[in-house]
């Protein structure tokens, strides 16, 4: 894949266009067990796709561990009846609940990984949604050479990129803050990642929660790394609902607006003081703005 086309300096706004955009929830799907730490909607589909069409978002980001347990055919019929779209598919408990990475030294490990994630391209596929690799990558160990880590990564990345590709299945590569871990925390190591895997399909995402922490400046950082990315999750500094801490949502949005990006948003929140309220603070908070910056329209359900 070609990186010539990447500027430093910026993003150049664009010209408006047809509005693509979409306000989603991250939610988990009935597999993935239930914990405090789970950054999503828990519960059957009926109640949590219930729940984000009752609130007034555009779709839902699925966190989802064994898709082959789940009936797809259902869960696209509850999507579609409460007017949803699947727009995601997070890859973060197979780590988070497994324990499973693609950088782990033991081979069987690393292959498991593989498989669960080639697994959930084709739960992906099946929504023409796209999937993110977030703490599946794994980390640095003591012990094993950074280099033979950073192998083993990229040649991963190409496995499950070459997987989604006849798939029609985007892969979006996050960097995520040191305080989880030790490997691809920063945009620089993540477009590194991008450029060595060097795969069509396998891009960038931002989450607002780990460029507060790992970048200088979280708008440069999101001007300067725009042309790679096709995720945004949404969280505000203390991994909480928008409009809880201190984020300036306003200008983040603003930002990725001005650099052209007409893709996805999707909260990746803790569920506190719990699911509902957490669900309806972050659209009554964010709605306003969305309406503003990109002219969104909420969905008229009945």
């Amino acid at each position: 894949m070609s990186t010539k086309t990447f500027k430093k300096e910026g993003c150049v706004p664009k010209a408006r266009r047809k509005l693509n955009m979409k306000l989603c929830y991250q939610v988990a799907t009935p597999d993935v067990a239930v914990d405090e730490s789970v950054t999503a909607y828990q519960g059957s589909i009926e109640e949590t796709f219930g729940a984000v069409s009752r609130n007034g978002y555009d779709g839902v980001e699925l966190m989802t561990l064994s898709p082959s347990a789940l009936d797809w055919a259902a869960i696209g019929q509850t999507a579609q009846a409460l007017g949803l779209c699947v727009d995601l598919v997070c890859t973060g408990e197979i780590f988070g609940q497994l324990g499973l990475s693609f950088t782990d030294p033991d081979a069987g490990v690393r292959a498991e990984a593989i498989r669960r994630v080639e697994e959930i391209i084709d739960f992906a596929a099946f929504f023409s949604a796209k999937i993110n690799i977030g703490r599946v990558r794994g980390q640095y160990r003591r012990g094993v050479p950074r280099q033979q880590t950073e192998e083993w990564a990229v040649d991963a990345f190409r496995q499950i990129s070459d997987y989604a590709a006849p798939r029609s299945v985007p892969i979006a590569l996050e960097s995520v803050t040191i305080m989880q871990t030790n490997f691809i925390n920063t945009l620089a190591e993540a477009l590194d990642m991008v450029r060595r895997v060097d795969r069509p399909n396998f891009r960038l995402m931002m989450d607002t929660f780990h460029l507060n922490i790992e970048e200088p400046d979280l708008f440069e950082a999101i001007k300067a790394y725009s042309p790679y990315n096709i995720h945004v999750h949404l969280s505000d500094n203390n991994r909480r609902h928008p409009g809880n801490c201190g984020m300036d949502f306003v200008r983040v949005i603003r930002t990725f607006r001005d650099c052209g990006y007409n893709g996805s948003f999707c909260t990746e929140i803790y569920q506190t003081p719990d699911m509902e309220t957490a669900a309806k603070r972050s659209i009554t908070y964010l709605g306003p703005i969305f309406e503003d910056v990109y002219g969104r329209t909420p969905p008229k359900r009945p």
